[in-house]
């Protein structure tokens, strides 16, 4: 963790238990009207709030998340902190083999280095095509983004249509898009919600292994997420909309 912290501030929990109960509403609402919904897990830090709103309240919901095969050892091994803490078997999906296969066959096993289009090609395979299977059927999905993180989320809605995914479309939900770094982190704490190990060493924001790294003071939070990349290019296609 690498925001300054304290969690005693009487600002910072009086704005915290404004948007926690927030969030809690909009999560029951979710449950009640628009099931089977569930949320899409990365296991980041804002991932592991909604996990523990959804598990304590008891909502219908289910918790999943995308395997690519390539996670960090600190992001399996808080999969099993959340079966000892929560008792939650997390639903994992795969990438397809024959489609990584064919991919690194013809473009190498780190071919993502190269340029953005070989990049987004494998988060397709690893991520995309995933979270295609895991969101069919469902009526709505959940995700932890929120508009601070990157230039490509700043104007994030609390609630809109996602037409690219489910069958025919569904709603998509982001709770937290107005959550600042900082309350994201005293909930964490004043919960002792288990979080991501390599968080406490300047890992903001983590996804797979070879495409993550460090930040340092200062830099933005999704700074180490493809750093070879320019800002506006730093999605992986789970969240941008299709032409």
């Amino acid at each position: 963790m690498s925001v300054h912290l304290n969690i005693d501030d009487p600002a910072l929990r009086k704005e915290l238990a404004s948007k926690v109960d927030a969030a809690r509403r909009l999560l029951r609402e979710i449950a009640d009207d628009f099931s089977p919904a569930a949320l899409a897990s990365s296991l980041g830090a804002e991932d592991m709030v909604l996990t523990h709103l959804i598990v304590s309240e008891k909502l219908d919901i289910e918790i999943f998340s995308l395997d690519t095969g390539r996670l960090p050892l600190e992001t399996y091994e808080l999969i099993a902190k959340m079966k000892h803490h929560y008792g939650l078997n997390l639903r994992l999906y795969y990438p397809r083999h024959e489609i990584i296969e064919a991919w690194t066959r013809e473009h190498g096993i780190n071919a993502f280095y190269e340029s953005v289009e070989l990049r987004k090609g494998c988060c397709f395979a690893r991520k995309v095509e995933p979270l295609q299977r895991a969101l069919a059927g469902r009526k709505a999905w959940i995700t932890g983004m929120r508009a601070q993180q990157s230039a490509t989320r700043d104007a994030l809605p609390l609630r809109a249509f996602d037409a690219d995914h489910g069958d025919g479309g569904l709603e998509k939900f982001n709770p937290l898009a107005a959550w600042s770094e900082r309350e994201v982190w005293a909930y964490l704490k004043l919960n002792q919600v288990p979080y991501n190990a390599l968080h406490d060493k300047f890992y903001p924001s983590i996804g797979c292994a070879p495409c993550t790294r460090p930040v340092t003071p200062g830099e933005d939070v999704r700074a180490g997420r493809w750093w070879w990349e320019n800002p506006e290019s730093k999605e992986c296609g789970l969240h941008v909309k299709s032409a």
